[in-house]
């Protein structure tokens, strides 16, 4: 079962090697895992949005700067009413005699003109909608941050992938080394007549079984590395992927553990943006206040009593200063109020779903890290002692007491301890790594 074992540990990545292509290295220096982390964030599409976000939070400024700009409006309105101001009979019969005839306000009546308006003061309005356009970046930028850091599990995946199966060549070279100069001792004894042909043969097969493993496993590497170009960017070679070194990182136990998470940052940002957004409607309660000034052409004037009696159309301007306030906010201002304060709530209540669901997945990671250590503090002392066996069944091949059979299997049973060895230490780089996403570090 051993032996199958270690044939499985080459066998399982070799699904990818159908369409792999190693990208052409550039260079000869080291690569290493925050590089290709940086690289990977800055070449992944969604990146753009930064920059479209921080473009719209300009142009939503100077949006909010032409509140203070004079406001023109051109207007021109035809109105027919069935009452209009008129002169008392009376007075119209005396004016008759003297010969003027006081036609009155016209029913059939027409305006255009212009209004200039200019804000004093606009309750605040301004200044809350800068500060919402804020707090909305803040909280996009936020969200963003928690899709983009995504991308840092996905890249370590492939970066460790990588190094364990580089791992695994290096160790199936020095076996076939091995192997080969057996099967060159094997071959001498064979002509020498104190070994059998089919001696020779098993190790022969053996050595071809992984060298056939060996292909497959570099076959799948080749998809790992093309799929770590198109992350990052930039062109990958197996050989210049440098194994990290991590400590692993304390936990405290509170939420401090979990307040760089960009999670919670997103989630603090949205709370920030719903109470923005509740300071904005408070700017509703406040008077508004602004000069105007019209001027319009039309009949009647706003001289009545002289449009009564020609009936002509006239210039006008009227100007003054105009101060509003709009009771109607009182009415929805407390509901506003109360469904701001659900809605962060139910962030609260999301945040601690996820503080929960951190915690545990860092305790979790926490014991995986022990429970590797623990299980490769051996590690060494049994490849040492796989080692000394295949050292003494060779010397017993040589001296016609051991037959390749016996050999074979010391030899299978030490790739297996460096292999097992080899993926320990890969491992619990990987572990630490994880547990370190998990905190944000």
């Amino acid at each position: 079962m051993r032996k199958f074992s270690f044939v499985l540990l080459f066998c399982a990545v070799a699904a990818l090697c159908a369409s792999a292509q190693t990208a052409p290295p550039s260079s000869t220096d080291a690569i290493s895992i925050e590089q290709c982390v940086e690289s990977a964030r800055a070449n992944y599409p969604v990146i753009r949005k930064y920059d479209l976000l921080r473009q719209t939070s300009i142009l939503n400024l100077e949006e909010i700067n032409t509140a203070w700009y004079p406001r023109l409006a051109l207007t021109a309105q035809t109105t027919w009413q069935n009452a209009v101001p008129t002169f008392p009979d009376t007075f119209s019969k005396i004016m008759s005699q003297m010969g003027t005839q006081m036609k009155g306000v016209p029913h059939w009546q027409y305006h255009a003109g212009v209004e200039l308006s200019q804000n004093l003061y606009d309750g605040g309005v301004s200044a809350e909608r800068r500060r919402v356009d804020q707090a909305s970046l803040a909280a996009q930028t936020a969200s963003l941050d928690a899709d983009m850091y995504a991308v840092r599990e996905r890249v370590e995946s492939l970066f460790f992938s990588l190094l364990l199966i580089r791992d695994q060549i290096e160790q199936t070279d020095a076996t076939l080394a091995l192997l080969s100069a057996n099967l060159e001792r094997i071959r001498a004894m064979v002509k020498d007549g104190v070994a059998l042909p089919a001696d020779a043969d098993m190790i022969e097969a053996q050595l071809l079984t992984l060298t056939q493993q060996r292909s497959q496993a570099t076959c799948a590497a080749d998809g790992y590395v093309s799929m770590l170009s198109l992350f990052t960017g930039m062109p990958i070679e197996i050989d210049r992927l440098s194994t990290p070194s991590a400590a692993v990182p304390s936990l405290s136990g509170d939420t401090d553990d979990f307040s760089q998470r960009p999670e919670m940052l997103a989630m603090t940002a949205r709370k920030d943006l719903n109470l923005s957004n509740l300071r904005l409607s408070d700017t509703a309660l406040r008077p508004k206040l602004g000069l105007f000034a019209q001027g319009f052409y039309g009949d009647p004037g706003l001289d009545n009593f002289k449009s009564m009696m020609e009936r002509k159309p006239s210039f006008n301007l009227m100007g003054g200063v105009k101060l509003s306030w709009n009771i109607d906010s009182w009415y929805t201002h407390t509901i506003s109020r109360h469904k701001t304060l659900a809605a962060n709530a139910a962030i609260e209540a999301e945040r601690d779903a996820l503080l929960l669901n951190l915690r545990l997945q860092a305790r979790g990671q926490r014991a995986a890290i022990e429970g590797i250590e623990r299980v490769s503090a051996e590690d060494a002392r049994i490849l040492q002692l796989r080692t000394n066996v295949r050292l003494a069944a060779e010397s017993q091949l040589r001296n016609g007491v051991l037959d390749a059979t016996a050999l074979l299997s010391k030899i299978t049973d030490e790739n297996i301890a460096a292999l097992t060895m080899r993926y320990h230490r890969i491992q619990l780089l990987q572990e630490i790594y994880k547990l370190r996403y998990i905190l944000n570090q």
